[in-house]
C-alpha cells in the first residue's frame, strides 16, 4: 500500500508517516521515486501508536513497544505506570473540581467570608497544594 493510500486509510498526513518512519516507530517496504510502500499491518501499526499517544506515552516510550520487524512488543510496566499517573492526575483534577464547584456554590457573601474557600486560598499561596499533588504523582521507575 502507498503512502497516499496509507494516509487517506488513517487520515494522517503524509508528512507525519514520513516522521514516524524517520523516528523509526514504522517502516517502509521500499521507496520508488517519492512514492513509499508499506505492508499491510502498518494500519495496526498506526493504530497502536495513535492509541498510546491517546494514552500520553511519548514516541520514544512508543517506539520502544515495537520489535525492529515491527511487531508489538507492550511493556506492561510502562503501561502500569502510565496508568498510575493517569489516576493520580484523575485524583488532582477531581480535587481541583470540587474545589470550583464549591466556589461556584458557596453561599457566603463574598468568598472571602467562606471559610472553605480561605482555607484553598491559603494552601494555595502557601505551595501546600503543589507539595500534594507532586507527592500523589507515581515515581518514574528506573529501568536498571
Amino acid at each position: 500500500m502507498d503512502i497516499a493510500e496509507v494516509a487517506r486509510r488513517t487520515g494522517l498526513p503524509s508528512s507525519t508517516l514520513r516522521y514516524y518512519e524517520k523516528k523509526g516507530l514504522i517502516t517502509s517496504l521500499s521507496q520508488q521515486g517519492t512514492r513509499r510502500w508499506f505492508a499491510p499491518g502498518i494500519l495496526d501499526q498506526l493504530a497502536l501508536i495513535s492509541l498510546g499517544q491517546a494514552a500520553g506515552l511519548s514516541l520514544d516510550e512508543i517506539r520502544s513497544m515495537f520489535s525492529p520487524n515491527g511487531e508489538p512488543n507492550i511493556d506492561r510496566e510502562l503501561l502500569a505506570a502510565k496508568a498510575d499517573e493517569i489516576d493520580a492526575l484523575v485524583k488532582r483534577l477531581e480535587a481541583m473540581s470540587d474545589g470550583l464547584r464549591h466556589a461556584a456554590a458557596c453561599p457566603a457573601p463574598s468568598h472571602s467570608e467562606c471559610p472553605t474557600f480561605k482555607r484553598l486560598l491559603k494552601a494555595a499561596s502557601s505551595g501546600a497544594i503543589e507539595r500534594r499533588w507532586s507527592k500523589t504523582a507515581p515515581k518514574p521507575k528506573s529501568k536498571a
